[in-house]
C-alpha cells in the first residue's frame, strides 16, 4: 500500500467568535481561501497538482452551505481543475478530512490532497443548521439527547472530577498556551490573515486570557446548571439513561470549556512520488486513522474508544505514543482521557488547547494535527496521536510519525 505523508500544515490565528472579534468581517470562504493560497505558495503547486480539496465544516448553513470546499477552491489561486468535497463530522470534520485524504492516497486514488476545514462561529452560529439530533423529538427522545455542556457535566459526575479539577486544568491550558506563544512555537504554521487590500487583520490567537487563575474561575457560575435543573430539565433526561447517578454535578462554565472562535487550517498530504515530483520533503507519515460511534447522551467520551481502536488497528500500545493532542472541548473530556490511559499531563497538550485558544469546530481536527506535528519536530518526539470527541457520540483519531 502507498504511504501517505504530510508535506505542510498551516492554520489561521483564532479570532474571538463575536461581532467584536478580529475575523468577524472575514467570510468562511475568504478565510479558507487564505489557507489554500498559503499551501500553494509554500509548496509551489501549479495546475492540477492535487486530486481534491477535502474541507470540513460543522455548521453547513448560510455562507457555509452548499459545497463550501469547491467555492473556496474557486475563490483561491488554485487551478479550477481541482474539485472540492465538503464533509461534516461535527467537531472532527477537519480531522476526518485529513484522514479521508490520507486513506485516498494510501488506496491509490490520487497522489495528493489538501485537507482541512473552517468555522466562522461569529458569522454562522453553532446549531443554526437545525440539526435533527437536537430538534426532531422522534430522534432526540429515543437517543436521550442532552446538550454538550450537560454531557460534559455527566462525565465529571461519572468519573469523579470536581470543580477544582476542571478549573485547574483550564488554568494550566492558559499557562501553556501563553508560554507557547511567547516562545513562538506556532510560528511555523500561523498564517497572518489579511484584508482585501493585503493589510494584516490578525496574527495571533486573540481568545486567550493569560491572567486566568483559580480565583477568577471560581467566581464563574456553572453554565449548564439552569438548563439541567430547571427548564427544560435535561438532568432528568440524563438520569433516565443513567439511573445510578443521584444528581448531575454541574462544574463546567465558559472558563473551563472550549472558546467560540473563527478559524481555519489546511494540510497538504501526498505520496512519496508526489513529493519527489514537486521537490518537497515529507515532514511526517500518517500511520493510522480511526473513527467510532459512542453513547450519544454522555456524547463526549469518544477519544477513549477511538484511541483504543486506532492503537489496536496499528498494532501499538499507549506507551508507544510520545505526544498527545486531545481537543479541549471541555476540561472533563481531557481529564477522562488521561484517567483512562494513565497518560501524564506532561505528554499531552503541551502547548495548551482549545480552552485557551478556542475551538473553531470544522477546523479543530486539522489544527491539532498541525500543532502536534510542530511540537514533535521541535521536541524530537517520534510518534504522536491526535483525537477529538464529537457531537452526538463519536470519536476520531490520527497517529503520525516523524520522517
Amino acid at each position: 500500500m502507498t504511504e501517505a505523508y504530510i508535506y505542510d500544515a498551516v492554520r489561521s490565528p483564532r479570532g474571538k467568535g463575536r461581532k467584536d472579534g478580529s475575523l468577524h468581517e472575514v467570510t468562511s470562504v475568504a478565510l479558507g481561501k487564505q489557507m489554500l493560497n498559503a499551501i500553494r505558495e509554500r509548496s509551489g503547486l501549479e495546475g492540477h497538482a492535487v486530486e481534491d480539496v477535502i474541507w470540513g465544516n460543522a455548521t453547513q448553513a448560510f455562507e457555509q452551505g452548499g459545497c463550501l470546499a469547491r467555492t473556496t477552491v474557486l475563490a483561491s489561486d488554485l487551478d479550477e481543475s481541482i474539485p472540492g468535497l465538503s464533509i461534516n463530522r461535527f467537531c472532527a470534520s477537519g480531522m476526518e478530512a485529513v484522514n479521508l485524504a490520507a486513506n485516498q492516497v494510501k488506496g491509490g486514488a490520487g497522489a495528493a490532497y489538501i485537507a482541512g476545514g473552517v468555522e466562522c462561529m461569529s458569522r454562522v452560529a453553532m446549531g443554526s443548521d437545525g440539526a435533527a439530533i437536537a430538534v426532531d423529538p422522534t430522534v432526540a427522545m429515543d437517543s436521550y439527547f442532552v446538550p454538550q455542556g450537560i454531557s460534559a457535566d455527566i462525565i465529571a459526575t461519572e468519573y469523579g472530577f470536581s470543580r477544582d479539577d476542571v478549573d485547574a486544568f483550564a488554568v494550566e491550558s492558559q499557562k501553556r498556551a501563553t508560554a507557547a506563544w511567547e516562545a513562538k512555537r506556532f510560528a511555523k504554521s500561523i498564517i497572518t490573515i489579511r484584508d482585501v487590500n493585503g493589510l494584516p487583520i490578525l496574527d495571533h490567537d486573540e481568545y486567550m486570557r493569560p491572567g486566568t487563575d483559580m480565583q477568577a474561575l471560581g467566581s464563574l457560575k456553572a453554565s449548564f446548571r439552569e438548563m439541567g435543573e430547571v427548564m427544560p430539565g435535561f438532568d432528568k433526561v440524563a438520569m433516565l439513561k443513567y439511573p445510578h447517578l443521584e444528581a448531575i454535578n454541574h462544574v463546567h462554565h465558559a472558563g473551563n470549556s472550549s472558546g467560540i472562535v473563527d478559524g481555519s487550517a489546511a494540510i497538504l498530504i501526498g505520496s512519496k512520488e508526489f513529493g519527489e515530483a514537486h521537490g518537497l520533503k515529507p515532514r511526517a507519515r500518517i500511520r493510522a486513522t480511526a473513527k467510532i460511534g459512542t453513547d450519544p447522551t454522555i456524547m463526549l467520551t469518544g477519544p477513549v474508544p477511538a484511541t483504543q481502536k486506532i492503537l489496536k488497528d496499528a498494532g501499538m500500545e499507549i506507551g508507544d505514543i510520545d505526544l498527545f493532542e486531545v481537543n479541549e472541548a471541555f476540561s472533563a473530556v481531557v481529564l477522562r482521557f488521561m484517567q483512562a490511559f494513565d497518560v501524564d499531563h506532561s505528554k499531552l497538550n503541551v502547548n495548551g488547547g482549545a480552552i485557551a485558544m478556542g475551538h473553531p469546530l470544522g477546523a479543530s481536527g486539522a489544527i491539532i494535527i498541525g500543532t502536534l506535528l510542530d511540537e514533535m519536530e521541535r521536541s524530537g518526539k517520534g510518534t504522536g496521536l491526535a483525537t477529538l470527541c464529537v457531537a452526538s457520540g463519536m470519536g476520531a483519531a490520527t497517529i503520525i510519525e516523524l520522517v
